[in-house]
Parts: structure tokens; sequence; C-alpha cells
């Protein structure tokens, strides 16, 4: 009977593409505290974020495996349970905000920005505070480091082309 199917976004997608992309989406949400996607896309995924975080807040091994079971992701599941629900401790619910960002250019979908509703936004360094860690001796070190990788990196990278050259002939 059609009228009793719940209508649900399936973005054109199959069951197991869907499934895996809202998994991605919400593994990333949790890794970085904030994604831009779609409108439609941020709706889906904030239900499966927020009773996630729920679960989370129990703290147990059944917690544990049940996320586990679902996102598959140990850095996910982990974040999940002990920093997230600890965050959000004594909150009842809503941990995420969709804040509506416009449309895109190529094909006037409405993009979505979907973030925890704690997250601290942390602005780009100056051109001043760029140039002071440039100057320190911290970074000095660092490139050197990286010159002397690159370095080693070519080195190995010759002997193994020198070698072919060898066998080639």
């Amino acid at each position: 009977m059609k009228h009793r199917k719940i209508k649900t976004s399936t973005f054109g997608l199959k069951y197991g593409p869907r499934k895996a992309l809202l998994k991605g989406l919400v593994n990333h949400l949790v890794e970085k505290e904030r994604i831009k996607t779609t409108l439609t896309k941020a709706k889906n995924i904030r239900p499966l974020v927020e009773k996630a975080v729920t679960l989370g807040r129990k703290n147990s091994l059944h917690a544990f495996r049940l996320l586990f079971s679902k996102y598959s992701n140990k850095k996910t599941v982990s974040k999940i349970i002990n920093d997230l629900s600890k965050r959000f401790k004594d909150r009842p619910g809503g941990y995420t905000r969709i804040i509506k960002l416009g449309y895109r250019k190529g094909d006037q979908a409405q993009k979505a920005l979907i973030e925890f509703i704690d997250y601290k936004f942390s602005p780009k360094p100056t051109k001043e505070e760029k140039e002071k860690y440039k100057a320190s001796k911290e970074f000095q070190s660092y490139r050197r480091l990286q010159s002397k990788k690159k370095k080693r990196h070519k080195k190995t990278l010759n002997q193994i082309q020198l070698q072919s050259r060898r066998k080639n002939r």
C-alpha cells in the first residue's frame, strides 16, 4: 500500500550506498565537530548524531559496542563516549545546530553548516601572527627537518631509478 510508506530522502541512492554516505557524514561531523554539506544531508544526519550522543552518555561497554556496530570507527565512538557525552551531560537533547549558507553555484543545491552547539570558532591567524610564527625557532627547526626528509626521499628515489635503469639495459 503506497499510502503507508514513510517518505525519506534517498539522495538518488540505493540502501547500501545511502547508509555508507550517512555513516561517513556522521563520522566526519564527530571528528571535525563542524561540516559543510547540503541542507537535506544535514537534516538527515542530525537525528543520527543526536541518538549517538544520547547513547554515548550511558558510558557503558554495551553502549560502546552498539555505537561501534553502527559507525565502525574507533576514533568516532571513543570521542562520542569520552568527549561529547561529558560535554552534553546536563543537556537533555539538541546537541547540533544547522545554519543555512545559501545556494551552491553549479546545481543550486542549498548548502548548510551543521555543528555541535558548543563549537568554538577560531579565526585564521593574521599576517602579523604568521610572520611572528615563521620567525620563531620552533618553525625554523621544523623547516630544517622537512628539508632533510625531502633530501633523503629524493636520494632514495634516485637510487631506485638508477637500479631500474641498470636492470632495463
